[in-house]
């Protein structure tokens, strides 16, 4: 245990403590704007800090999505919240508000935490040291073997292992700590098994480990929804380690993820001959750590450690991805006067299809941060910007 980073007392101070939740009529409130058409996380962030609660954030919703040219913009109904709530009761699970009691700490410090997480099992396993293990659903036994290798080396050390419950490397990795701690974070609802053969492995997850998901109860798993629970997947982990994984594969995009997060990122090597290896061969190339055990993950962490943000900064916001650092950002061609153009163009001017760090648009705006962020608000409302993970912005497509 002594090897372990001292990463524990980590706390987000995105959300005021006020503003938690402390009655079921305020946590309705919470789930009906964090379910509002186009109130992502960080939009949700910015709301409640405006408004200081989530009531006052929804009543002034419709205002603002007028303001932005939204027509006949309506907040999630109460009826939907309550069949929300309701139907996570009826399955067991609990509710954890970001900012608030049981929420993983260092997911509260990703760009855009989830607002609110469902969870089925040991909550206390997610306020633990964490590493995400992922891998190729059609691993190897070779790529099978060498999670349960990690996952048991790192739980006699006092980590607890985060995947997705996906076949192959995941379930491997879930099964071989579920005696330590192990977290698995699903794209649906957390009540629905997927894949099916894993419905024994889900049921002694959510008896002795935890099952965590962004999704409400009783949403069936689209493919669209693996990419965001992949940067849960990185952002409760202080590092995450590839073991098989093809060029194009979700286990990449949680690599990249961690590396927009701030995390480590590790892999095991493969045969160049292995497609299934290729992803984490091209991750050594760029810089990865190499893992050929539990102690070479330990290793990584402990000098990643130093790098991490002190934890007491007065607005925590984790740093961009090296190529977008401040001292290595591009400087934009014109910095645009607020008197030059409409404000929605001095906006649409910087973007492109091509993200940016939103402090970047901020800044070369030519606006106050409060006016420039209230335009990024109403503009996101309308459709007109897309948020990415890692704190990017751009046009939407």
């Amino acid at each position: 245990m002594d090897s372990i980073p001292a990463f524990n007392d980590v706390q987000s101070t995105k959300i005021p403590a006020n503003a938690l939740p402390q009655s079921e009529e305020e946590l309705l409130a919470w789930v009906r704007l964090s379910r509002s058409r186009r109130v992502g996380p960080s939009t949700f962030i910015r709301l409640i800090r405006e408004h200081s609660h989530a009531e006052a954030a929804l009543n002034a919703l419709p205002q603002v999505a007028v303001k932005a040219g939204a027509r006949g913009y309506a907040p999630c109904s109460v009826a939907q919240a309550e069949a929300e709530m309701e139907a996570g009761l009826k399955a067991g699970a609990e509710l954890l508000c970001l900012g608030g009691p049981g929420y993983p700490p260092h997911l509260a410090l990703i760009p855009d935490p989830p607002p609110l997480l469902w969870a089925i099992g040991d909550v206390s396993l997610a306020a633990k040291p964490t590493v995400g293990l992922v891998g190729a659903r059609n691993a190897s036994s070779l790529g099978q073997r060498m999670a349960r290798i990690l996952a048991e080396e790192l739980g006699g050390e006092g980590y607890v292992i985060a995947s997705g419950m996906a076949r192959g490397v995941d379930a491997a990795a879930h099964k071989a700590s579920l005696a330590t701690g192990s977290i698995a974070v699903l794209a649906g609802g957390v009540e629905t098994v997927y894949p099916r053969e894993n419905k024994a492995l889900w049921s002694e997850l959510a008896t002795e480990g935890l099952i965590v998901s962004e999704a409400p109860v009783g949403t069936a798993p689209q493919a669209r929804h693996f990419p965001r629970r992949n940067r849960i997947i990185s952002g409760i982990s202080l590092g995450v380690v590839v073991i098989e994984g093809a060029a194009k594969s979700g286990s990449l995009i949680t690599a990249r993820n961690a590396l927009d997060q701030g995390r480590e990122v590790m892999a095991v090597p493969g045969s160049p001959l292995d497609p299934r290896a290729s992803g984490c061969n091209m991750l050594l190339r760029d810089g990865a750590g190499l893992v050929r055990s539990g102690a070479d993950v330990i290793e990584h962490l402990n000098g990643a450690a130093q790098r991490y943000l002190p934890m007491d900064m007065p607005d925590v916001h984790i740093a961009h991805p090296p190529a977008y650092t401040e001292k290595t950002a591009p400087p934009a061609e014109k910095t645009i006067n607020k008197t030059d153009q409409p404000l929605p163009a001095a906006i649409k001017s910087i973007l492109s299809t091509a993200p940016i760090p939103e402090d970047t648009l901020i800044r070369e705006s030519g606006l106050t941060t409060p006016e420039a962020m209230e335009l990024i608000l109403e503009m996101e409302l309308a459709g007109e910007i897309k948020r990415h993970p890692g704190g990017m912005l751009s046009l939407a497509g």
